[in-house]
């Protein structure tokens, strides 16, 4: 069983506290405004935030799983826009990492452990989001170049970001479609490469979603990730293995700091002479919560415990980010029902928390998908044929 080590106690203990002493403070306001402050992200850059996933040797922390689920979930539990700051830009770091040319990690990661650079991912299309497959952005080879055509939408960091790992096709012949796409890096300000809006979201205020299309974006074939073809579906794909990671352990983020609201609040509220924390029902609630709560953390730990010892979690992390995700929505809903018409209030946290939690079992492949995902590992375990 992998274990935390010292250096990674001092991360998780560190964010931690610049969550409580930094975020917190203005979380509320910056919500409301739907827009995170510069000096903050300047605040974690300085802190190493965005060199969470990137190797040691190229000026990041590297960070295990397990302790990367531990941040998230601390972030998320004061506010869930702040880990999102670094959640797809860490994707595209490990992405780098594992699949990029040496010059390729030479040039870019040096410059995301700082924040100089700061990812995002082109993946979702108007007519292709859990479907990755069907994306219809094409790249045609033209001598050194290809030349980028297409739609992206709900791409996170887009606004403010200035890396984007864009997915393909380089032959849309391709049968499986996969075979045919290809991931690239696109920096900001690349002609052809233009921003359209800024998209308005029901929770996960503050961090910009945005749509962006490509219209002959040229893009020197220095560019592809690994210097090959084809590989874009599978680079990406491995590297959602820890987007899921990181997603559950937002629910699990959010999910706790909702509970902690609900029986703090359930100890001080009274109604028929008594506080209702000893009434049997808001009991039964809270222990249900707290329960699922825990039950969400565990399958988080499995799921990176796995991928720390170097093996594929598809289904450890599809059914942690199933689990964490659904189970989040139900425990914002019950820290909101026992907070009562307060829980519907904007003064009280529970309101924004429970906004925020659909975000969980949409982002990084539905609840449906994760299901499919779970479905066809079980198959490959209990194969007859095996």
């Amino acid at each position: 069983m992998y274990k935390l080590v010292a250096d990674e106690k001092s991360i998780i203990q560190m964010v931690k506290q610049f969550a409580e002493k930094e975020i917190r403070p203005i979380a509320r306001e910056a919500e409301e405004a739907d827009e995170f402050p510069k000096e903050i992200i300047e605040k974690m850059k300085e802190l190493g935030f965005f060199g969470l996933k990137v190797p040691v040797e190229y000026g990041g922390s590297e960070i295990s799983s397990l302790g990367y689920a531990n941040v998230f979930e601390e972030l998320s539990a004061v506010w869930m826009t702040s880990a999102g700051v670094i959640g797809t830009h860490s994707l595209v770091a490990t992405v780098i990492a594992n699949y990029g040319t040496p010059e390729q990690k030479e040039y870019y990661l040096p410059k995301m452990a700082t924040g100089e650079l700061w990812g995002g991912l082109g993946l979702s299309e108007p007519d292709a989001g859990s479907d990755v497959q069907s994306l219809k952005t094409v790249a045609k080879k033209e001598g050194d170049y290809y030349i980028l055509n297409g739609s992206k939408t709900f791409i996170t960091n887009a606004q403010y970001g200035n890396l984007l790992l864009v997915l393909a096709k380089t032959d849309p012949t391709a049968v499986p479609g996969a075979k045919g796409i290809s991931a690239f890096l696109v920096e900001k300000g690349t002609p052809g490469y233009t921003i359209t809006k800024k998209m308005e979201k029901l929770g996960y205020k503050g961090l910009d979603t945005s749509e962006l299309i490509f219209e002959d974006c040229a893009v020197h074939k220095s560019n592809l990730v690994g210097l090959e073809e084809g590989k874009g579906f599978t680079q990406v794909m491995s590297g959602l293995e820890v987007g899921r990671i990181n997603v559950a352990s937002r629910a699990v983020g959010v999910a706790r700091a909702a509970f902690e609201e609900a029986v703090k609040y359930a100890q001080h509220r009274q109604t028929f002479g008594k506080p209702i924390a000893n009434h049997q029902a808001i009991q039964l609630m809270l222990a249900d919560m707290y329960t699922n709560i825990e039950a969400a953390r565990h399958l988080v730990i499995a799921a990176a415990e796995k991928k720390d010892r170097g093996e594929r979690c598809d289904l450890e992390a599809g059914m942690a980010k199933l689990f964490a995700s659904e189970m989040c929505v139900k425990v914002t809903m019950n820290a909101m029902r026992i907070h009562g018409g307060y829980g519907y209030s904007k003064e009280f946290i529970v309101e924004r928390l429970y906004r925020d939690a659909p975000l969980m079992i949409i982002g990084e492949g539905t609840s449906e998908i994760q299901k499919l995902v779970i479905a066809k590992n079980l198959f490959k375990k209990y194969s007859i044929n095996s």
